[in-house]
């Protein structure tokens, strides 16, 4: 893996251990897409094809991005959590990941279409729960080595990511690890720089506190003033 990307596992126990500043990253499309698949090769190396139902599992690790320590979280999520109707709705499952996150991985299969389209409705749901927001997204074509049973065509995935203005990157997570980290990588930058950006609007806009007057220097402005009138010529009388 990169040096500029490094894993390292959370320390069990952190009452004296100060944890850096964390990236939350959610997971979302259809099922049987590939989901856990792809974090679990990403945190792992190793690729593991059959999962139970996922119940919507929270992952943590220390990683270095761009030499900056963050804890990195990452939200699995079932399939069956899909955009239900046009409304928001704060308290729905969907929502609650959406409102957590920072940046997404919005992933479909290559071999089925019904996944793709889910895609579209999954992107628009994250821009209405943060309108104003730039949160990064980045849509994934999987399983991209079962040409085979191909339904959905690499133009279609470019040509939704182009209208969305999103990433996209077509992977096979059984047989390309390096594909897979790019996403999360990619992720994992563009949050930092939010943060890194969200820092500086943060210290432009505290308004910096008058300085507390110097005795010493206003004793010595006072004595410099004294000295300037006793050294000034007198005034003449007016007769």
């Amino acid at each position: 893996m990169s040096g500029h990307f490094l894993l390292a596992p959370i320390p069990e126990s952190s009452s004296d251990y100060l944890l850096p500043k964390d990236i939350k990253l959610a997971v979302l499309g259809a099922g049987r897409v590939g989901k856990s698949a792809m974090i679990v090769r990403f945190l792992t190396k190793r690729f593991i094809g059959d999962y139970e139902p996922n119940t919507g599992k929270l992952y943590s690790r220390l990683v270095y991005v761009e030499g900056d320590q963050v804890s990195l979280q990452i939200q699995d999520t079932p399939g069956g959590i899909q955009v239900q109707d046009s409304l928001v709705q704060a308290g729905d499952p969907l929502s609650k990941c959406v409102q957590w996150a920072e940046g997404f991985l919005l992933v479909y299969s290559i071999t089925d279409y019904d996944s793709y389209l889910a895609i579209r409705p999954l992107h628009q749901h994250i821009r209405k729960v943060h309108p104003d927001s730039r949160a990064p997204i980045v849509i994934v074509g999987n399983k991209g080595d079962l040409l085979h049973a191909r339904q959905v065509q690499t133009r279609e995935g470019v040509q939704l990511a182009n209208e969305l203005g999103s990433l996209f990157l077509e992977v096979s997570t059984s047989e390309n690890y390096e594909d897979v980290c790019d996403a999360f990588r990619h992720l994992c930058r563009e949050v930092s720089k939010l943060h890194n950006l969200g820092s500086e609007r943060r210290r432009a806009s505290v308004v910096p506190r008058p300085r507390s007057p110097n005795m010493q220097d206003l004793k010595r402005r006072f004595k410099q003033a004294l000295s300037s009138k006793a050294k000034a010529p007198s005034a003449p009388a007016l007769g």
